[in-house]
């Protein structure tokens, strides 16, 4: 467990300041709660009415916050927890936080704390005609699988590891997978070609994959995902760009700032509503309307 706080009694320091007393409300979570957010306790302090929330990150780390009430304002990093520690971890750094009057050693939150330790990007195994691996260790590959009659069928296919039992799967999985159209699109185009003559081997459903990969207008979100992080590199906010998008929210009090969430989703930082892992796809007019109001680009500099 990384936690950037330690317990009153293990540093040595001048005697607290007076603060106003400490009332601390406990919660299990709620239906009503956001997905990925859980409310570990509320309390008063010199700032206001402040919550200490986790908040589930998409490579499945937890941050533990410290934030004003009702709102993603002020937010400050208790700790950092890695996928594998139990939920419970969570709910003992908030009360070792809330035991300590100082409030600990937080720092303000920054837009790379919502990023995956690991960001994802392009396979970087695999020869010109394959077989290519993903970053999970899975290979992919063309090769005839059974089909109707006994006659073969040519299909991308996945496995664990080279040797092992595999799957048919489309083309457009396998392009998703690696977060590149290359070079499993020209894969695809060699084998076509080498299989034409073949009699016995049907290549109908790899040949349509192709084509409505190359038609369709859901693309890969890698490169705009890369622009927004170079741009959050040089200081701008997630939130500043997803108001110069026109998606703005307004918090209890009437204080405005962008939908963050919606942007860190586009960009395939965070998984949509009701997934566990972020989409690498992206709708061409989004993917537009991001690179021309919130990175002020051509949309042609963040395809891939």
């Amino acid at each position: 467990m990384t936690a950037v706080i330690a317990p009153a009694q293990a540093r040595a320091r001048p005697a607290p300041r007076r603060t106003p007393a400490l009332t601390a409300h406990h919660h299990e979570a709620g239906a009503g709660e956001r997905q990925g957010v859980r409310l570990l306790a509320s309390y008063h302090g010199p700032s206001g009415h402040r919550d200490v929330i986790a908040l589930t990150r998409c490579d499945g780390c937890a941050l533990v916050l410290d934030r004003a009430a009702g709102c993603d304002q002020d937010a400050r990093v208790v700790g950092i927890l890695e996928q594998d520690e139990p939920a419970g971890n969570a709910q003992l750094l908030c009360s070792h936080y809330l035991a300590d009057p100082s409030r600990g050693r937080c720092r303000a939150m920054t837009p790379d704390d919502l990023l995956p330790a690991e960001r994802p990007g392009p396979a970087v195994h695999g020869t010109q005609d394959g077989p290519l691996v993903d970053r999970r260790g899975r290979v992919y590959s063309i090769a005839p699988t059974p089909g109707v009659a006994g006659v073969a069928e040519l299909r991308w296919t996945c496995s664990v590891a080279p040797g092992c039992g595999s799957q048919g799967l489309p083309l457009r999985d396998v392009v998703g997978a690696l977060q590149a159209y290359e070079p499993a699109r020209s894969i695809t185009v060699r084998a076509l070609a080498a299989a034409s003559g073949e009699p016995f081997v049907f290549v109908a459903r790899l040949r349509g994959e192709l084509e409505r990969l190359d038609r369709s207008p859901i693309v890969l979100n890698r490169g705009l995902r890369e622009a927004v992080q170079r741009e959050l590199a040089a200081g701008t906010s997630l939130s500043a760009i997803a108001m110069r998008c026109g998606r703005r929210k307004r918090d209890r009090r009437g204080n405005r700032s962008g939908e963050t969430s919606w942007l860190s989703r586009r960009i395939g930082v965070l998984p949509e509503g009701g997934s566990t892992e972020p989409t690498p796809w992206v709708h061409s007019d989004t993917l537009a309307l991001i690179a021309r109001e919130g990175l002020a680009v051509s949309p042609r500099e963040v395809e891939l």
